[in-house]
């Protein structure tokens, strides 16, 4: 029989292994082969061709420009570029990038290697900057602009009628009038600037999720959960056209502001695009792998916007029916996005944070973080004013172009329900922008308007730059 193993620990298995490594490479040790000096060279060139070359081009053509206009030159003299002596001497050899020793404008710059001359940048010895010079780049402090002030807003009237929860609202374009849908299945018209009742539509199976007023026909336009897609005429108080194509609920609707386009999205991940007349899917916005919760158009491209609960937002060709960017820089669910009435941008709310978009690239712009809750909705006037609706029924007040959230206030339950009731699911700007109409799980609708009495002595603004809040990712 042969011999029996003996059986080691791993530590010492280990410790063998390290010390054989150890005796194989021990003889090596110090004889590595020399450096290659033209290697070094070649090397250093080109890391700083590629750090500095832009520098060295702009100085290029401000002395050619200067020369053109006989204007004196910033830079006197000098070579842009520094050489190797060879090639002073007549040789050809490779030119080294701009690469000056000491410091430029307070950062410390790499020294170059034995065989390179001093003189980098014209102006600059190889101690630093001589006094006839100018920065390259001028540095500036990073500033965020003053808010612009805004008057508190205050709750003007209550409104009550629904026996639900009221999810959506829509304003007239002659002002005039405006339309709440509710989960009693019922769609009712009110006077805006009585707050009385008008007239009340019904029709729908289930909750009413979406409403959209026609500027160009006398159309109103409701979805629901029912999947159903209806056309009203205003003149007869009559459904005239179903768009059937929703295989779920159908949660958010907008209108093309030039052609006689609706688009709606819901619980099935699509948006579906209707021509109004023909009724005809001409397109299927596929995509979202979630609940698609908001959908927005506008004139320009990006036509078509959409957000869902997958966290993402995607801007659609309407052309072709595709997408044309997905942004994903949300962590959780979307569920509204507003257009701003002037600006080319958007803003989308999450329970993360509320994010300010460019169109048409979709160009991330900031964040604006403190309201911490679960966001049903947004909305935007003409003076630069967001508002932010919450589950919890809280409202918060933005301005659109710094961020600056100057008032947050909590909407009062109606007589009768519990505070658990108080959700705002909708709102909308009136067209002239003075009055805020807010749909909630109360059961009422709400009137907000600017305090009058309001000024910047007894309002002022309480603004402390906070850089960590407006960083970018």
């Amino acid at each position: 029989m042969g011999e029996d193993i003996q059986k080691h620990s791993v530590h010492t298995l280990v410790f063998r292994s390290l010390k054989r490594t150890h005796d194989m490479f021990l003889s090596e040790e110090g004889s590595l082969p020399p450096i290659d000096q033209k290697a070094v060279s070649a090397w250093r060139s080109s890391k700083a061709k590629d750090t500095y070359g832009p520098i060295v081009e702009l100085v290029r053509k401000q002395q050619e420009i200067a020369k053109k206009t006989g204007l004196p030159v910033n830079y006197p003299g000098g070579q842009l570029a520094l050489t190797n002596k060879s090639e002073q001497d007549g040789e050809t050899s490779q030119a080294l990038a701009l690469m000056p020793s000491g410091t430029i404008g307070g950062h410390q710059m790499p020294q170059s290697s034995a065989n390179v001359s001093a003189v980098g940048i014209p102006g600059y010895a190889a101690g630093g900057p001589t006094n006839n010079t100018q920065s390259l780049i001028t540095r500036k402090a990073p500033t965020m602009p003053k808010p612009q002030w805004h008057p508190p807003w205050k709750l003007c009237r209550v409104i009550s009628g629904h026996i639900g929860w009221v999810r959506c609202v829509a304003v007239d374009p002659t002002n005039e009038w405006f339309c709440t849908g509710s989960a009693d299945r019922v769609i009712k018209i009110w006077d805006l600037a009585s707050g009385r009742l008008k007239l009340s539509l019904t029709g729908h199976v289930s909750t009413v999720r979406a409403l959209q007023v026609s500027p160009r026909h006398p159309y109103l336009f409701s979805a629901g959960e029912d999947r159903q897609v209806k056309c009203w005429d205003l003149e007869y108080n009559k459904v005239i056209r179903h768009y059937h194509g929703h295989l779920s609920a159908v949660y958010s609707m907008a209108l093309h502001p030039t052609i006689d386009v609706l688009v709606t999205c819901g619980r099935d991940s699509t948006a579906r695009v209707w021509d109004m007349r023909s009724k005809a899917n001409i397109h299927t916005l596929t995509g979202h792998t979630n609940t698609v919760a908001s959908v927005v158009c506008q004139a320009a491209e990006p036509q078509i916007i959409t957000s869902s609960h997958d966290s993402t937002i995607r801007l659609w060709d309407l052309a072709a029916g595709r997408s044309m960017a997905t942004l994903t820089n949300h962590k959780k669910s979307v569920r509204a996005v507003a257009m701003h009435p002037n600006l080319y941008m958007f803003a989308s709310a999450s329970p993360d944070n509320i994010k300010q978009w460019k169109c048409p690239e979709g160009k991330f712009i900031q964040n604006l973080s403190g309201h911490n809750a679960i966001l049903n909705c947004l909305a935007i006037n003409a003076d630069n004013v967001m508002v932010s609706g919450a589950d919890n029924g809280s409202l918060h007040f933005w301005d659109f172009k710094t961020g600056y959230n100057f008032q947050r206030s909590q909407a009062p339950v109606q007589p009768g329900s519990m505070d658990s009731e108080a959700g705002v699911f909708a709102m909308a700007f009136d067209h002239s922008g003075s009055r805020l109409i807010t749909a909630e799980a109360d059961k009422t609708i709400k009137i907000y308007k600017e305090d009058d009495e309001a000024n910047e002595e007894t309002h002022p603004i309480n603004w402390k730059p906070d850089l960590l809040k407006r960083r970018r990712y």
